[in-house]
């Protein structure tokens, strides 16, 4: 009995916690936005709505591909190539 009442007190207490973490999480992610927001502004984009963070899920932003060396020297010597018929 005594190990009954033990382990239901622990686990309220334990949904407790985890709903306070999860309320955390949530103004954490708020803050973020605002923060990123903030920023994409600055930069002249338009801002991240919480409509488009319902439409992707958990991830609020898609990841970023990232380019070979290849593909890098290939882009700027293109950009060389347009600074130089452009003089």
């Amino acid at each position: 009995m005594r190990q009954t009442i033990l382990t239901w007190l622990s686990q309220r207490w334990r949904s407790r916690y985890v709903r306070m973490l999860e309320e955390e999480v949530a103004r954490l992610r708020g803050e973020n936005r605002a923060l990123v927001n903030s920023l994409l502004g600055t930069a002249g984009f338009p801002p991240i709505s919480t409509e488009d963070d319902a439409k992707r899920g958990a991830v609020a932003l898609p990841p970023v591909r990232r380019r070979t060396w290849s593909q890098i020297a290939r882009e700027r010597e293109f950009a060389a190539g347009r600074g130089a018929a452009e003089k």
